[in-house]
Order: structure tokens, then C-alpha cells, then sequence
């Protein structure tokens, strides 16, 4: 089964979220409609900056277990790297 590792943030070099799913756009409208209680809601993150995917879920949850140790400056040169402007990846999913 495939699998997304993601990454939110609240704003550019703002709060981040790392996340695993196997349904990254039925996922991330959770997010920003408020269906996922928790840290997103609370902080306000749901702007999608960066993703991964895998082709197998077990592999996904390894990277998202292994990024969630790696430091913030480490992340954000993540999502740089691919979104240097932090835009909102979603809209090629019909989000705006």
C-alpha cells in the first residue's frame, strides 16, 4: 500500500506538523477543515509544504519516525530545497 510522509506549517518557517497517511488529500482537508483534533487545530497548521511518497507503507512510517528526530533547521532546508517559498502544495488537488 502507498504511503505519504508531510509535512504542514502554520506559515513560512513557521510551527510544523509531520504526518504519515495512506490518503494525503482526504488527509490534509481533514486538517484544514478542523476533523483532526490536536496539535494542527490548535497551532493552526494545515498549509501543506512538503510531501513524500512511498510505495510501501512501512516505509513511510520509517521516514516520518526518523524526520521527527531531525532538528527544525534540518526540516525547513527540507521543504526549501523543493518549496522555497513555503506555497501551499494542495491546490493540485482541487484546494486553493
Amino acid at each position: 500500500m502507498t504511503g505519504y510522509v508531510y509535512m504542514l506549517a502554520s506559515q513560512k518557517r513557521g510551527t510544523i506538523y509531520i504526518g504519515v497517511t495512506n490518503d494525503l488529500g482526504r488527509r490534509i482537508i481533514e486538517h484544514k477543515t478542523g476533523r483532526m483534533p490536536g496539535f494542527t487545530s490548535r497551532y493552526g497548521v494545515a498549509r501543506l509544504v512538503w510531501y513524500e511518497e512511498h510505495f510501501d507503507m512501512r516505509d513511510a512510517i520509517q521516514r516520518e519516525k526518523s524526520l521527527k528526530r531531525w532538528s527544525r533547521q534540518w526540516k525547513i532546508e527540507l521543504i526549501e530545497k523543493s518549496n522555497p517559498e513555503w506555497n501551499e502544495l494542495l491546490r493540485g488537488w482541487g484546494w486553493s
